[in-house]
């Protein structure tokens, strides 16, 4: 197909071009491209942009005795929609060994309609898995996550934090850190739920922003002490921001990734009625920290937004219709009388895009470049997928979202196909929306048309050595 008078957007430069693709590939950009026996796209009015690459979904993950609500394939037809082709998921470190881990994950991920790729829970750490973790990477996996939180279950020792940093850098690995302090929660959960503190704002409380900024400045010293770069997961207060800024000045290796619900929600909305919507770990803050983390995005000190996609029913006892049939997965009713017993986790990954592109764009906040960069460009290279993703360069995989930069759309849950019966996004008024997505070459979303199917994504073996941005 060749796309006729389209505006590209890239992560550097706004231009006029035409955009051959030949098979699944990106074959030609320039002016006046002549090709004849391609159907021609006249796209005049609209925008190129690279597919998006979100670097931060749960799938199908247990969690207090139920699921998150999208699995691979229908997580992977809501990104989609919101014109998101590449997704990053997590595989649970539930089997005896790293490769079997991989190996079950791999069975559950193989329907996605998008492509996909991996990163490793490490959630223990003896000899035996140390000699396994180079090995990831022939399983096509550079990264592995780490926790200063949930103890006894998710957390490493610090010291042993050191240790997986100082393997990841000789293999050429990034070591992803969710930035919380385990210790403190415990003492302050156990202290609420004795006084009779069940409503979910105190999933917030119990979970105090200073100890995020502790913990990320914890983990910059880690890092610099392994001589080892680290990215900071979901960052959600402005000390966090501070933290990474103050590291990177000093030559540290650290890089940072936010997601949408902490640019735009507070603990606020943990107050509401249906406050249980918004309980996710990290919680959402104060409007000051909305406002620093969209500083330290537009300033470079964040280099990425995910989305920590990983949905569930507000009410799962009440089925929804998706795709036809009827679907109630339980969900956050679970912790009606106890917010501990909340499943933590938002839906996002289709929200992701045109969200950011009403609240970045619309607001002057970001240029069009910077929106590229910190959806789609930048998670590509940190994570070894740039050029054949995040790119529009001959060469790289076609995959291309047409997007509509003056279309006005009411969005909720009824335009979603993420697979839960609720939206963080219910009634806001959005300008800017995709209208036609390609994933390699092939168009899977044609307005509100699905033509993408079970098993259409790759798994991608991502390079070791990302970049460092």
């Amino acid at each position: 197909m060749l796309l006729k008078n389209g505006t590209l957007v890239t992560s550097d430069k706004t231009f006029l071009a035409d955009l051959l693709m030949v098979g699944e590939k990106i074959a030609q950009i320039g002016e006046k491209i002549d090709a004849p026996g391609h159907e021609i796209l006249d796209v005049s009015g609209k925008l190129i942009l690279p597919g998006g690459v979100d670097p931060h979904v749960h799938f199908d993950l247990p969690m207090f005795g139920t699921v998150s609500s999208d699995d691979h394939y229908t997580g992977t037809k809501a990104a989609a929609f919101g014109g998101t082709t590449t997704v990053i998921d997590f595989v649970s470190f539930d089997f005896p060994t790293l490769r079997q881990s991989v190996e079950v994950w791999r069975e559950k991920a193989a329907k996605a309609a998008v492509d996909y790729a991996a990163h490793m829970n490490l959630t223990r750490f003896d000899a035996q898995i140390a000699a396994e973790i180079p090995r990831l990477t022939d399983l096509g996996i550079s990264s592995l996550k780490v926790f200063t939180a949930y103890n006894n279950r998710l957390r490493l020792a610090d010291g042993d934090i050191f240790r997986v940093l100082r393997m990841a850098k000789e293999a050429g690995m990034l070591v992803l850190l969710h930035a919380e302090n385990g210790d403190v929660i415990e003492a302050l959960t156990a202290e609420a739920l004795a006084a009779g503190h069940t409503e979910p704002v105190w999933h917030a409380r119990t979970r105090p922003a200073w100890g995020a900024v502790e913990a990320t400045l914890r983990a910059c010293s880690l890092a610099a002490q392994a001589d080892a770069p680290i990215y900071i997961v979901h960052m959600n207060a402005a000390g966090e921001v501070d933290m990474l800024r103050y590291a990177r000045e000093r030559g540290v290796r650290a890089m940072g990734e936010t997601c949408p619900q902490y640019l735009l929600f507070t603990e606020d909305d943990l107050r509401r009625p249906d406050g249980a919507k918004w309980i996710c770990s990290p919680p959402v803050r104060t409007a000051a920290d909305n406002a620093r983390l969209w500083q330290g995005l537009s300033d470079g000190t964040i280099q990425t937004v995910g989305t920590d996609h990983c949905p569930f029913f507000f009410d799962g006892t009440k089925p929804i219709l998706y795709d036809g049939e009827p679907v109630a997965i339980p969900g956050k009713e679970l912790g009606r009388d106890d917010f501990t017993k909340i499943p933590n986790g938002l839906p996002g990954v289709q929200d992701r895009l045109p969200v950011l592109w009403t609240t970045g764009i619309g607001s002057g906040k970001w240029t069009p470049q910077q929106f590229v960069a910190l959806t789609s460009t930048n998670p590509a290279r940190i994570f070894g997928l740039y050029p054949r993703k995040g790119a529009l360069l001959p060469g790289s995989d076609a995959d291309l979202v047409i997007w509509d930069p003056n279309r006005k759309v009411n969005y909720g849950v009824a335009r979603s196909h993420q697979r839960t019966d609720y939206n963080l996004y219910e009634g806001w008024e959005l300008t800017g929306y995709p209208e036609k997505v390609f994933l390699r070459g092939r168009l899977i979303v044609d307005g509100e048309r699905w033509l993408g199917e079970v098993g259409r994504g790759q798994f991608l073996t991502r390079q070791t050595s990302g970049e460092f941005l």
